[in-house]
């Protein structure tokens, strides 16, 4: 019971530790004032008061033994003894704090080893099951194809699959299954581009034979996106510069088309709608794709000219062409379908147009309407299937299918006819016809442009635009004229536009009649040009395998036989025309019908051979040098 009360006591003195000190040195005094009082008040004895004072000091000196001690442990000895105390405890509590830290970084390495180690294992399964997958790939058998006709398109699967057919036909030659040919992959492949996507199987097909897998599979996935959005600025009513200010101020977010255009503008985000905006109204501007800038730019209009559009609608391209004429000349817009008149001439007005004619009727029966050899410039955007726009319009992929496509072939083929005889070959300015699809087909393109290079007296010149592909000379059978490398092609995957086509022809004459005689001389000129490359080719082949000059000798005089056989028919095919040319005139009573005789031999002399002819009587060559080579060697040895 002590113990708890001295504690209390120590603890009310160390609370108060000045006041105890003066407490202890004041009453001193003051101890004989209470005595000499209890020795005036009592009535005790000496002998008692004695006791008693005895009793007192020893009481006090108790009580300060009782109070002091602990109070001077308190001043004295409890400062050392708390002073290590605390200095134990704090090295007690950072050891503790340290071990607790020791730990805590100990287990917090221990979760990022094992989060560390799992990740690495998670990435090498990965990867193993990757490479398993790539390595191990087979194509599903039929019941397996079954299965999955049964069941709903597995999406995941699909791509996974079409990702690795791609990558094996890459390199069919190491990645190939064993007893798999091409073929069945590339059937495969069309299968699930269908599934995927959802394309018919011509359209598949077509783009299947036109692009390698690996730009099969970028054109596909370009045409699952947009086009960006592009504007045209009417230079007739502003300026690119001030219609671009003007409608970032209105919270639209552009940037110049390319640097191939000077009108275009290129529209990322806007925050008003871009074809109602006061510029748009006021006809400053019209809403048109990056590929319709094309055919105007190769037309190249200039002013005071005569120019058809011969299927205008809605109006974008006939717009352009008069801001480049500066509204000047004349320009017959052509639409044969009525119901998009109302939108051509609404274009016209708002754009500030006044040069222009509306006209409607078919194309094919404009010369007949505008008269032949009239026009100076004729722009024909044909009608097409429409390949080339599947981002804006879906249907394409399922409703297009072989006749669509020839009976557009057939119709653009009468359309660029009618475009070439509207067209006057000797204009000062112009004789120039352009032709443009959005389509990619090569049925509406190169073959539309070789069939009127065979029809009529043109020629293909270059289009005036710095990029875009090539035409094809040759695809698949088809072998078409050398010179429709002028045209261009453009697809979304590669200039970030729709697919489209743009050729570029020049009138050589108006006459009919020798619509054929250009193409049949580049024709000859070609086959002669492959002979003599030929020949030259046999001759340098001569020259390195056969250095003595008894085989040169007998290869020139093999040549010299060929080329004397040669004369010899020409002069039998001579004296057969001259003898024909004999009796006609004979026969009748002017000399009229000896120089139609005569004329019509010779333009069938100028009828160039079949090119499989052509490369039949190569190859002979080719093998009786090779063996007369081969003879005159033997000999020699």
């Amino acid at each position: 019971m002590a113990g708890p009360k001295l504690g209390k006591k120590s603890g009310s003195k160390l609370g108060k530790l000045p006041a105890k000190k003066k407490q202890k040195k004041e009453p001193l005094p003051a101890k004989p004032l209470e005595k000499e009082e209890l020795f005036s008040d009592s009535e005790g004895t000496d002998g008692d008061f004695q006791e008693d004072d005895e009793q007192e000091i020893n009481s006090d000196s108790e009580m300060s033994s009782d109070i002091d001690d602990p109070f001077a442990a308190d001043i004295l000895g409890s400062g050392d003894a708390d002073d290590g105390s605390d200095v134990n405890s704090d090295s007690n509590a950072d050891s503790d704090s340290d071990a607790d830290d020791n730990d805590l970084v100990r287990k917090s390495k221990a979760i990022d080893d094992e989060r560390k180690r799992e990740e690495e294992d998670n990435d090498l399964e990965l990867q193993l099951n990757i490479k398993e997958e790539a390595d191990d790939f087979r194509l599903p058998t039929t019941e397996e194809l079954e299965e999955e006709t049964q069941r709903p398109p597995d999406l995941s699967n699909l791509q996974r699959r079409i990702k690795e057919i791609v990558r094996v036909l890459s390199n069919l030659k190491s990645l190939r299954q064993e007893g798999v040919t091409r073929k069945d992959y590339v059937d495969q492949l069309k299968s699930d581009l269908g599934s995927y996507y959802g394309y018919n199987d011509f359209l598949i097909e077509s783009l299947v034979e036109l692009f390698p897998p690996v730009e099969l599979i970028e054109l596909i996935e370009a045409f699952e996106k947009p086009r960006p959005i592009s504007l045209r600025t009417n230079t007739l009513k502003s300026r690119r510069r001030d219609l671009a200010g003007v409608l970032l101020n209105r919270g639209v977010n552009l940037d110049p088309l390319s640097k191939w255009s000077k009108v275009g503008l290129v529209v990322y985000d806007s925050q008003v709608p871009v074809g109602a905006t006061p510029e748009y109204m006021a006809g400053h501007y019209m809403l048109q794709s990056a590929s319709s800038f094309l055919p105007v730019m190769a037309l190249a209009p200039q002013e005071n000219e005569r120019v058809v559009d011969m299927a205008a609608a809605p109006g974008g391209k006939t717009t352009y062409v008069a801001a480049l004429m500066k509204n000047s000349g004349i320009i017959y817009a052509n639409e044969m379908k009525e119901s998009r008149l109302k939108s051509l001439t609404a274009n016209l007005h708002r754009m500030g147009v006044t040069n222009t004619i509306v006209c409607n009727y078919d194309g094919r029966e404009l010369p007949k309407v505008l008269g032949q050899n009239t026009a100076d410039r004729i722009l024909l955007d044909a009608p097409c299937s429409g390949t080339g726009v599947i981002s804006k319009d879906e249907s394409v992929k399922t409703s297009k299918t072989a006749p669509d496509i020839q009976n557009c072939s057939q119709l653009q083929k009468e359309l660029i006819l009618a475009a070439i005889d509207m067209v006057d070959a000797n204009s000062k300015s112009g004789g120039y016809i352009v032709y443009s699809t959005c389509s990619i087909m090569v049925e509406e393109n190169e073959a539309v442009i070789d069939y009127a290079l065979k029809k009529r007296d043109v020629k293909l010149v270059p289009c005036g635009l710095d990029f875009g592909r090539p035409g094809f000379i040759r695809f698949r059978q088809h072998r078409f004229h050398t010179s429709l490398d002028k045209t261009r092609r453009f697809y979304p995957h590669v200039h970030n536009m729709d697919g489209f086509f743009v050729a570029k022809l020049k009138k050589m004459s108006n006459s009919k009649s020798a619509a054929k005689s250009s193409v049949q001389s580049e024709e000859v000129e070609g086959a002669e040009s492959i002979e003599n490359s030929d020949q030259q080719d046999s001759e340098e082949d001569d020259d390195k395998h056969s250095d003595k000059k008894g085989i040169a000798n007998e290869n020139r005089k093999l040549r010299e036989e060929v080329a004397g056989d040669k004369k010899r028919k020409r002069d039998v095919q001579t004296h057969s025309v001259k003898k024909g040319a004999g009796q006609n005139s004979g026969a009748t009573k002017n000399g009229k019908a000896e120089n139609q005789v005569v004329a019509t031999k010779k333009r069938e002399k100028k009828k160039p051979l079949p090119r499989e002819e052509i490369a039949k009587a190569r190859e002979e060559k080719r093998n009786a040098l090779r063996e007369a080579t081969r003879k005159a060697t033997m000999k020699n040895k």
